[in-house]
This record gives C-alpha cells, structure tokens and sequence, in this order.
C-alpha cells in the first residue's frame, strides 16, 4: 500500500467513525438520558394527590396475617383494616405498585411476589374498581424484569393494565407539597428530595394507590420494605442518592400517601440484598402485613429479620418528622392464624 491509499483508508475510516459517533450520539440523546428528563420538566412542577382514605370506625391501622395460603393471608390482613370495600369504591382508578426492580425470579425474593399482587388486585376488582393501573420503574431493562419476576403475567390474568416507563411519561414533581386553588406551591420540601422527575403518568389517572413490597436485606438501608419500594418511581440519576439512602426513604412518607401498603413477608430475603441471588439466602415468612402507616408496617416487618442490630435509621428519622410511628405495637395491630 502506497502512501497515498494510506491516507485515503484512514481518512474514510475517520470520517466513518465520526458519522458513526455522531448518530451514536442522536440516538443516545433522542429518547433518553438526563438530557431528555430535564427537557421534560414543566414551569411548574406537578404535585400527588393525596390518596389516604380514612379507616372505618373500629378498625384497625395495621392488620398482620401468618398462614400459608397467600390469598387468605391478604384478605385476612386488609379484612383488619377494615375491608377493601372501605378504601376502594365502584368506579375507582387504582394504582398498584410493586417492586420489579431486577430481572429475577419471583422464587428469590428481591421482588414482590406475583402471588400476593394477584392477590390483592383481586380485592381491589370485587371492590368495584373500574381499572387497576400496575406500574413500576425497574433498575434492570423493564419488559425483561416485568417478564421474568412473573408480575406480567399476574397482573394479565387479573386484568390489570401494565404501566411500563418511558420518558414521556416522567414529570417533574414537586415533593411534599400541594398546589393551592391560587396555584401556589404548599408544605414541606424533602431532606433529600425536592423538585425530582418521577413515573407520573398512571399516577394522573389514580383515584387510590396502592404499595405492595417484599420485605427483604438492603446493602445500603439495611432494609427495602414498604417505604423504599417507592424508590422505584423516581427517575433522572437517582442512584446519586445513595449516598444520602436514610435521608431519602423518610422522605418518601412525604412524597406518597398511599391508600394503604402491604408487605409481603411470604419469603424474607435474609442477606445479599436488595438483589439476593441464591435461595439460600432466603427464610420462609409466611406473613403478609396490611397497614395505613408506611412507617409502623415497616417496624413491624423489621422484627421479621430476627436481628440484633437496631432498625433502619430512615424509620426513626421519619417518626421525628411526623411522619409515621415506629410503635407498631401501640396500635393495637390485629395479628391473625389463617
């Protein structure tokens, strides 16, 4: 080869490599990316509704069921509270949101169990709801995630609608606060969140939410349960907030308030949380737990671990705040055998 045809093959190879870098680029950009979020946010930020709905006379706050019968468990532990027919009404859009963080069988326990998401939308459609909205926003690439822990193919056969991410369906929220009718932004910022892009799309349609979460380790918390499931609607770099975990999981008693939550404890992921990876690591629980109290149905299921180490800081910090109570037991909880 000549100098000359050097120079000729190099300069195509370059120019090829620069075209190929730059629609890299246009594609990267295109739908995704920090980018793409930030372009999303409004002028002004939207604001949740508030879905709590005040429990019946008599009932309890924080409702624990054992058995083996998953089912049963569910229908005994909402039955406390009261029924499902007292927070979901005829008509009703609900939201459930369980955790399908990772690409993983449901058998390992690092998300929520098809199962008990059967479960408890089967409550929520002989309640009357008109439709039942399942979304989440995973770590791993979602249809697989949503596939594999089996929760796709639960939420079908209870004819729940799937919500899976997108950027268009991302806004920016402003957390812990509501608008006024004048349009003013009102209440309390976060300690670590404040304005954040968030999985708003079935969250415009809601008319009730519902948590549903595994109760398993974390590497960095200590432990996921109820709280921290809600972790999985934020998107942008959210893994920035590692670095701030306790900070971040009390706000979230402030950035949702849920109908009710549900734990479920029917298998405990023991240690190597949150992504477990052998069933080793697992311990039969047995147990679904059925609260309004994000923060006492979490103190409750901490005891669940069977640990010498004090709970997770994020349960204190959120009780100061006044945001919940970590005294689970003084809410005289209905514990049932089914």
């Amino acid at each position: 080869m000549d100098r000359r045809e050097f120079l000729r093959r190099v300069g195509g190879a370059g120019a090829a490599l620069a075209a190929a870098t730059a629609l890299g680029l246009k594609l990267h950009d295109s739908r995704a990316g920090d980018r793409y979020f930030r372009d999303l946010a409004t002028a002004e930020s939207q604001t949740l509704r508030r879905f709590r709905v005040e429990p019946p006379a008599g009932a309890k706050t924080l409702g624990i069921a054992h058995g083996s019968d998953v089912e049963a468990m569910v229908r005994a532990a909402v039955g406390a509270l009261g029924g499902m027919n007292a927070y979901i009404k005829p008509g009703d859009i609900v939201v459930l949101k369980p955790n399908v963080a990772f690409d993983r069988g449901p058998a390992l326990g690092a998300t929520t169990s098809p199962e008990v998401l059967g479960a408890v939308a089967k409550l929520v459609r002989e309640a009357g709801a008109r439709r039942i909205l399942v979304a989440d926003n995973p770590i791993n690439q979602p249809e697989g995630c949503f596939h594999k822990t089996g929760i796709q193919a639960a939420a079908a056969a209870a004819g729940c609608e799937l919500f899976m991410p997108s950027p268009d369906r991302f806004s920016e929220i402003a957390v812990g606060r509501f608008r006024t009718d004048q349009g003013a932004l009102e209440g309390s910022r976060g300690l670590a969140l404040d304005n954040w892009q968030f999985f708003y799309e079935p969250f415009r349609y809601a008319t009730k939410v519902i948590g549903i979460a595994p109760c398993k380790d974390h590497n960095l918390c200590g432990a996921s349960m109820t709280m921290k499931n809600w972790y999985g609607l934020l998107g942008g770099r959210r893994n920035q907030f590692h670095q701030q975990i306790h900070n971040i999981v009390s706000d979230f008693p402030l950035m949702m308030h849920p109908t009710m939550v549900i734990l479920d404890a029917t298998r405990i992921l023991m240690r190597h949380g949150p992504t477990g990876g052998s069933l080793s690591d697992l311990k039969p629980g047995n147990t679904v737990v059925a609260g309004l109290d994000m923060v006492s149905v979490d103190s409750y299921g901490y005891t669940l671990f069977e640990r010498r180490q004090p709970p997770p800081d994020y349960l204190a910090m959120a009780q100061e705040r006044g945001l919940g109570s970590t005294d689970w037991q003084g809410s005289g909880p209905a514990e049932l055998t089914v």
